[in-house]
């Protein structure tokens, strides 16, 4: 049975949504009649081609703006496009990334930059220029997709927990600051999801730590999650549309592991 969580006519950002977990979110918030806008990077005549299906399929509006995460001046002109096209923005989803995995000591400087880039800082000028639309409404919802590496490391991706944690200290501390001004802040940690960064990643640990692709799934990826099994896209779209929805309203400032048991053992 469909949950309606009374969220037709809003309007939703997601960043990093032409693909994987940022376009699952994106197709679950249009279902419940969100009007979205994609971002990110891919080939052109595919986006079009889901913004089409997505926005044949649910009947929301759904436009596409090509903001680079490593410019904030193209950050902010997403946010303006949205408010400006919409009318409004009630839900931002801080969800672009990208990964390079690498000891420290061999860890290319500009990898460094642009996952910091990517990840932390887009979340930040994003943030920046969603709360004070989000304040004149009277509400507001921001959702960053941060990981279980935001609350645990593993080798060989220093950078990528480093930004991480940092998405989810800058999710509590928002959340302190904008507790009484009807916007809440929160964090979504997943464990491994069969993306296709995932699958990269497979590749390159396999490439880093010696080892088949396989016995990197089994040994290394899946070993840290007690079930043993990918988390699904509707794991964290079922999370997702709590949190936006009025039944998570008194959730503010946390950090939700949606991660098979990973970060509980």
């Amino acid at each position: 049975m469909a949950v309606d969580y009374h969220l037709e006519g809003h309007v939703a950002v997601i960043t990093g949504s032409t693909s994987g977990i940022g376009q699952a979110l994106a197709t679950a918030l249009a279902e419940q009649g969100v009007n979205v806008v994609l971002n990110g990077f891919g080939d052109p005549a595919k986006i079009e081609a889901d913004r089409q299906a997505i926005q044949q399929k649910t009947n929301a509006r759904v436009l596409y703006h090509a903001a680079d995460m490593t410019k904030p001046e193209e950050i902010r002109d997403l946010v303006a496009y949205a408010h400006r096209e919409l009318g409004r923005l009630d839900i931002l989803v801080n969800n672009a990334g990208i990964q390079h995995v690498a000891a420290v000591d061999d860890y290319p400087e500009d990898k460094w930059d642009a996952l910091i880039a990517v990840i932390l800082s887009s979340t930040f000028h994003a943030s920046k220029a969603a709360i004070p639309i989000m304040k004149a409404q009277g509400r507001g919802r921001i959702v960053n997709i941060a990981s279980a590496h935001g609350l645990v490391a593993s080798a060989f991706k220093a950078p990528y927990c480093a930004a991480k944690f940092g998405v989810v200290g800058f999710t509590k501390s928002c959340a302190v600051e904008l507790a009484r001004t009807g916007i809440t802040v929160n964090a979504i940690c997943p464990g491994y999801v069969k993306t296709p960064l995932i699958e990269g990643q497979i590749v390159d640990q396999a490439k880093t730590r010696g080892i088949t692709p396989e016995r990197v799934v089994e040994d290394v990826i899946l070993a840290a999650q007690p079930t043993k099994t990918f988390v699904e896209y509707q794991n964290l779209a079922g999370m997702l549309l709590y949190l936006v929805s009025d039944m998570g309203s008194a959730a503010t400032g946390a950090a939700l592991s949606v991660d098979g048991g990973w970060t509980a053992t």
